[in-house]
């Protein structure tokens, strides 16, 4: 199974590349337009130069089964698109693009051409998150906090709220009537934002402040007078009269702990198996960035 890596950046050295190296079948093709990087890495995992490749045409070349791409968002829909049209399933850092209409496309294209488009949305596997789909969710709160990072608010909601939305998306228990966006921004620049979404009998908070004073995620859920508290997806906390705490394994891999190593393995698996799998979903969690968004930019306005 030839799999191709594009972009070797942190996200794909640090975890992605450690997860792929190690699956059995799989000749694993890297592509990168800066040399040194290429050269490095390739060295690093001992790859002939015959499996690395300086632009995509000759990547697309070498008859991949799948393709994994870790490029800057910015070129994600001229990289998707190709590799789309020449057939080959698809699996993408979010988000699939800045604009909505980009990710719409990407979506449409994949749909028409009956190819696989994942979008690497891995807190869905992630342990301690998955485990809260099977606990009471009446009330879901996410926070995901930096230090001294505002931004510009787009960058910011793509780049990094989408992970609180998508996390809320996956945890709702029903269908969300309600939708609320507040923001406080300056000079151009996103400091914290809240989205609520309500629906019968549920609430879910997600919540990023760029100048927290702290670098944390947490996740809760709550209902029928118990607690699920998820930190920094490493320490699940279970609140029902004493907490009681499991805390990740010390043998435990970071991408197995952020459940990147079982999103890789689900794509892999479905490509292995001939299933086409479908992006509509994550779509949906561009869709609501979007309106996130433009909330913003008419309070900037």
């Amino acid at each position: 199974m030839k799999v191709g890596c594009i972009g070797l950046g942190d996200i794909a050295q640090k975890a992605y590349l450690p997860v792929l190296t190690v699956q059995p079948g799989v000749e694993l093709h890297l592509q990168t337009r800066t040399p040194a990087t290429l050269a490095r890495v390739g060295d690093t995992l001992h790859l002939p130069a015959a499996q690395l490749h300086a632009d995509l045409d000759a990547l697309i070349g070498a008859g991949l089964d799948a393709a994994f791409v870790h490029a800057p968002t910015d070129v994600h829909p001229q990289i998707v698109t190709r590799l789309l049209e020449a057939g080959v399933p698809t699996y993408v850092d979010k988000p699939l693009a800045y604009e909505f209409a980009d990710s719409e496309r990407l979506v449409a294209l994949a749909e028409e051409r009956g190819v696989s488009l994942a979008v690497g949305f891995n807190r869905r596997y992630a342990p301690g998150y998955a485990q809260c789909a099977d606990h009471p969710r009446e009330l879901i709160i996410m926070q995901k906090n930096r230090v001294g990072l505002p931004e510009e608010p787009r960058r910011m909601v793509l780049d990094d709220f989408i992970h609180v939305v998508d996390t809320l998306r996956f945890l709702v228990p029903g269908q969300v009537d309600d939708v609320t966006v507040r923001a406080r921004a300056e000079d151009g620049l996103l400091h914290h934002v809240v989205l609520q979404l309500a629906g019968d009998g549920f609430t879910a908070l997600g919540v990023m402040n760029r100048l927290s004073g702290s670098t944390e995620e947490i996740l809760e859920v709550s209902g029928q007078d118990t607690k699920r508290q998820v930190v920094n997806l490493a320490e699940v906390i279970d609140h029902k009269g004493q907490p009681t705490v499991r805390r990740r394994g010390d043998w435990v891999p970071v991408s197995r702990q952020r459940g990147i190593e079982q999103v890789t393995l689900a794509f892999l698996g479905a490509v292995r198996a001939g299933k086409t799998l479908s992006a509509r979903d994550a779509l949906a969690t561009h869709e609501l960035c979007e309106r996130v968004v433009q909330e913003v930019d008419e309070r900037l306005a």
